[in-house]
């Protein structure tokens, strides 16, 4: 009986000494806890902890991608859409992330879910389609603000899609059409000005020299005269016959 129980004394404390032994990697830390209280973060590497003693809980501290669900969303116009995104985090803080909240992960996409609906119920459709890179700004400088206390960082948010009703979508193109149409009336009545200024400008000049009239004349005349027209007729100034007849009476 002593020598069995010598044997399984041994086999217990062989047991308990093999699985007392801990091995982190080099992106894990370790919270341990004393009698259920903290006492500190081990890690990376081999680390030791007492059976029945201590605990340890596994904390990884690489980015972690959530994907946020799709979410509707009521735009300052009034406008229903669906908007999902994804969230870049980290743990910065393995003692907070455990023992300020008790799943960071699950809180971490409740609060994106809410911030999200809350950050784009303020603003229009437009600003969402056109200003996505503010929003993601805004949305990740919010989320960052809240997860401090647990030992989170919130590096980056993305908004992936804006899923518009199709009643929308062909709403939206119509206005799309109509503001090129505006554009390219606008355009046009500009280019309309310049060139009424530039003739006036011209007609001023060719009014103060009789001679750049009569140039200008004959020019026309000589394209005219290229045209593969019959017939053509050449109207006479009135400046240009007195001009003619003037030298004579002399």
């Amino acid at each position: 009986m002593i020598w069995n129980f010598g044997w399984s004394g041994l086999l217990l404390l062989v047991f308990l000494a093999v699985s007392s032994f801990r091995i982190l990697r080099e992106y894990e830390r370790g919270v341990v806890f004393m009698l259920g209280r903290f006492w500190r973060v081990k890690g990376p590497g081999l680390v030791v902890v007492l059976p029945g003693i201590q605990q340890m809980v596994r904390v990884d501290l690489r980015v972690i991608v959530m994907d946020v669900p799709s979410q509707d969303v009521i735009s300052r116009d009034n406008v229903s859409v669906k908007v999902n995104a994804v969230v870049y985090f980290r743990v910065v803080d393995p003692q907070k992330a455990i023992i300020q909240v008790e799943n960071f992960i699950e809180a971490i996409s409740q609060l994106a879910q809410t911030t999200l609906r809350s950050v784009l119920g303020k603003h229009e459709l437009d600003d969402m389609l056109a200003e996505r890179e503010r929003l993601n700004v805004d949305i990740q400088q919010i989320l960052d603000a809240q997860t401090d206390a647990w030992g989170v960082k919130v590096a980056n948010v993305e908004i992936k899609h804006v899923d518009i009703d199709e009643s929308m979508v062909r709403a939206i193109a119509k206005q799309a059409e109509a503001e090129r149409e505006r554009r390219a009336k606008v355009i046009h009545a500009e280019g309309e000005l310049q060139a009424s200024e530039k003739l006036l400008q011209a007609a001023l000049v060719l009014a103060q020299s009789p001679q750049a009239m009569q140039l200008r004349y004959l020019q026309t005349l000589n394209a005219i005269a290229g045209d593969k027209s019959n017939t053509i007729v050449f109207p006479l100034p009135v400046e240009f016959l007195e001009s003619l007849v003037k030298p004579g009476r002399g």
